[in-house]
């Protein structure tokens, strides 16, 4: 099965087995490109385009023709039936759209869904203030393999920076500490400067503090930095393994 595919739901766990009971490695946003690797009737094994992650889907919500121009640039976007009339669904941030149609304020992406213009970017835009990325992702709740406004966790919260921007980052913090080359040997930080531990990420927003998905918080949050390294040591016992820098 050779053919590319566009996932077309909001957004869809990806598990590591064909059960729900399977345990959450990452999840698949609206727009997102795939290659089905194989499937039955209830689930397909899939690989995704941008960071060739693998796991278990449902089996729906897909098309193999799709031609997106635009993307989300909010945490979210509110879908309408038509202008002026909501949904109760959104779109996360840095899902592909195809806009269809223009009206005033609002854009067409599918039958009887419309997004409002404020919340897109064309698909070519960059935003190099990882600022500003992450920290729309402020007081979001920690969950294990998500990586949208409903909740995310703290390798996807760097991960969507380059997403965002149409870069490769790999998504497991195993693999983002391997791709990133530098080993910044210091205890004195930088704004732009990730630090690694096994399993997880924070990001500098300044010499002084950091934001991460910190699981014991339970959500998106920014902490000193210092503090930080020393509560991880002292309840994890993890010790900073690599700190890096954020290359754009």
């Amino acid at each position: 099965m050779q053919n590319n595919f566009y996932f077309k739901g909001n957004f869809s766990n990806i598990y590591r087995k064909p059960s729900k009971k399977s345990e959450v490695t990452s999840q698949i946003i609206y727009g997102e490109e795939f290659k089905i690797l194989s499937k039955n009737k209830s689930w397909i094994k899939i690989k995704t385009l941008f960071d060739n992650y693998k796991g278990f889907i449902i089996n729906s919500k897909y098309v193999e023709k799709f031609s997106p121009n635009y993307k989300v640039s909010s945490l979210k976007a509110k879908i309408y039936k038509k202008p002026g009339i909501k949904t109760k669904s959104w779109l996360p941030l840095a899902s592909k759209l195809s806009v269809l149609e223009q009206k005033k304020n609002y854009v067409q992406i599918e039958k009887s869904k419309w997004i409002k213009k404020i919340d897109i970017k064309k698909l070519n835009h960059k935003d190099k203030n990882y600022i500003k990325m992450f920290k729309k992702f402020l007081n979001v709740r920690y969950v294990w393999g998500g990586k949208t406004f409903k909740g995310i966790d703290c390798s996807a919260l760097l991960q969507i920076f380059f997403s965002y921007n149409n870069s490769f980052y790999p998504r497991d913090t195993k693999d983002q500490i391997k791709y990133t080359k530098k080993n910044l040997k210091k205890r004195k930080f930088k704004k732009g400067d990730i630090i690694f531990w096994k399993g997880h990420v924070a990001m500098c927003l300044n010499s002084k503090q950091l934001i991460h998905a910190y699981g014991p918080e339970k959500k998106v949050i920014i902490m000193p930095i210092i503090e930080t390294i020393n509560r991880i040591e002292r309840i994890a016992k993890l010790k900073v393994k690599k700190v890096s820098k954020i290359k754009y």
